[in-house]
């Protein structure tokens, strides 16, 4: 009888301990449900270097197809023309000293872009697009993302840049939201946190209050040959009635053989 009952009693085990496996396997299903899908692998961010939708790489010359006479040469003391100068901005300018000819004041952001110079433009790092010129030898740094407060003004200040992309249009009548990113884009930078400087290399001022916008945009032309136009606005609560707006335009070179850095006076 006692071996009878052994025997039932195997199977009745047999079955609870499935019954207990069952149970469990259940609740860390349930478990499982109730936390979630797992978390999907984070993939690093886009750096602005790999986002760029042009390419500013690279050698470049400027081409000085307009304003030649204030550009390529000293303009005469007190010669502003296209400039929209305040009273105290033409009382600096008269007062301008041509022995001052070459100092650094006119090789600041503000009036940079404008000399007839050579740029070699380089990523110093993924968020730091580096341009520097053979005139003046002067180095900008064009920082993506918000640059790190400072109260110190220096000749080329500080440059927040950012890409910015052409969308394909809106809706009917431009209503509704914008269409899908198109190819190209441009560059974006603002300049702030500059010391006072020169518009033009006759003492045309500008102060510390200077904010500088300018937009990059690159282009081929029918030769072959690649350019970008760089449109610059500046605008100065002191010396300026409204903004001064200038465009530069620069051609890539095959590389540095033309290279030839001219130091600007310091005083």
């Amino acid at each position: 009888m006692r071996g009878r009952l052994a025997l039932g009693r195997a199977p009745l085990r047999s079955a609870a301990t499935g019954l207990v496996a069952i149970v469990a396997v259940s609740a860390l299903l349930h478990a499982a449900d109730a936390q979630g899908p797992p978390p999907a692998r984070q993939e690093p961010p886009i750096t602005p270097r790999a986002a760029a939708p042009i390419d500013l790489t690279g050698y470049w010359v400027s081409i000085v197809n307009e304003d030649w006479r204030w550009r390529m040469i000293t303009p005469v003391k007190g010669d502003a023309v296209g400039v929209p100068l305040s009273a105290k901005g033409r009382e600096v300018a008269n007062a301008w000293n041509p022995a001052t000819d070459g100092s650094c004041l006119a090789y600041g952001a503000a009036g940079i872009m404008r000399m007839p110079t050579r740029l070699r433009i380089t990523w110093e790092t993924d968020t730091i697009l580096k341009i520097e010129t053979d005139a003046g030898v002067q180095v900008r740094r064009l920082i993506f993302g918000k640059p790190l407060p400072s109260t110190r003004h220096t000749l080329q200040g500080q440059s927040a840049a950012e890409w910015e992309r052409s969308t394909v249009g809106s809706g009917f009548l431009g209503i509704g939201p914008p269409g899908p990113p198109a190819p190209g884009g441009s560059l974006k930078v603002v300049t702030t946190g500059l010391t006072a400087g020169w518009l033009r290399k006759n003492g045309v001022p500008y102060s510390e209050k200077t904010v500088v916008t300018e937009h990059f945009d690159r282009f081929p032309v029918p030769d072959g040959t690649e350019w970008f136009v760089v449109t610059t606005q500046v605008d100065d609560p002191t010396y300026l009635t409204g903004p001064f707006v200038t465009s530069s335009h620069f051609r890539r070179e095959a590389d540095g053989s033309k290279w030839r850095p001219q130091a600007c006076k310091s005083s």
